[in-house]
């Protein structure tokens, strides 16, 4: 497992598994332990996929100031990392919260990234709006699900900020294209990765200044892939195509019969996406 020294000294680690061109993998959660991951539905044939371990999760050092999980200050971690790789220019995926970091790295240092996938993205750091009636509207067409009355419940208490902690475990379901067991497994070991402590500064006071970032993202031309799901009740479609517009070369692809975990509910339509995004003509993040 490879490792490096982040700019206030701690090391940081990072994943190689793949086989083609570098392609650097931000996870989300967020501070949640890069292995949930995986391949990506099979991406490794592909790419070559760099997963980082954000600091504090994984295989990365824990921080003596704690300060430091603040996602704006992680940018100079992504920006070591880019270093130890060799190469000038990255192409760049984040997924969920992970996007707020990569959207702020972007804006940053425009000149380092070749492309950027943005997959079922958090908008935090762009301060894009989700309405209560954005999230119901995307979860009742799986009104036939036996599950769905409960958790459509929650959801609306959720939204209308009436919300227990019974409720938060309720929606599951909607985070994925299929509530079976191997979803119910999969978000068990998710809430087992996750750092608390990080993910509670991770977007603390200022963290962020959409305005700022959104006039940046307006300047970067090189191709962004905005990727969501169709059932996906924390990035609805909707929203995500809003997002897309903030770049001048953006394409949004919806993933049908999607959650928040796209790879996972269908990897041939996930990968098929990706590769023909990230194999066209003009940068391949190379040195």
């Amino acid at each position: 497992m490879p490792t490096f020294t982040a700019p206030d000294g701690i090391t940081l680690a990072y994943h190689v598994t793949g086989d083609g061109p570098p392609l650097v993998c931000v996870p989300g959660g967020p501070m949640q332990d890069s292995v949930y991951l995986g391949d990506l539905g099979g991406l490794t044939a592909h790419r070559s996929l760099i997963r980082l371990d954000l600091r504090g999760t994984g295989r990365s050092a824990v921080p003596r100031d704690t300060g430091s999980y603040r996602c704006d200050r992680q940018v100079d971690d992504i920006e070591a990392l880019r270093e130890e790789l060799g190469v000038e220019r990255l192409d760049l995926l984040a997924h969920c919260a992970g996007a707020n970091l990569a959207a702020l790295y972007t804006a940053r240092h425009p000149d380092r990234v070749d492309r950027l996938a943005l997959i079922t993205p958090s908008v935090f750091a762009v301060g894009i709006g989700i309405t209560a009636e954005d999230r119901l509207e995307t979860a009742r067409p799986r009104r036939d699900e036996p599950w769905f009355a409960p958790a459509y419940a929650s959801l609306e208490a959720i939204t209308g900020g009436r919300a227990t902690a019974v409720d938060w475990d309720a929606v599951a379901p909607f985070w994925y294209g299929r509530w079976d067991d191997e979803a119910r497994a999969f978000r068990a070991a998710e809430q087992r990765q996750r750092n608390d402590e990080a993910a509670t500064l991770y977007a603390s006071d200022g963290a962020f200044d959409p305005d700022a970032t959104r006039t940046a993202l307006a300047m970067f031309s090189s191709p962004v892939l905005v990727l969501a799901g169709e059932y996906d009740v924390a990035a609805p479609a909707r929203v995500m195509k809003e997002y897309a517009g903030l770049f001048p070369s953006a394409e949004l692809v919806v993933q049908s019969g999607a959650g928040h975990f796209p790879w996972r509910d269908d990897p041939e339509q996930f990968v098929t996406a990706l590769a023909a995004f990230l194999d066209k003509a003009g940068g391949v993040g190379g040195p």
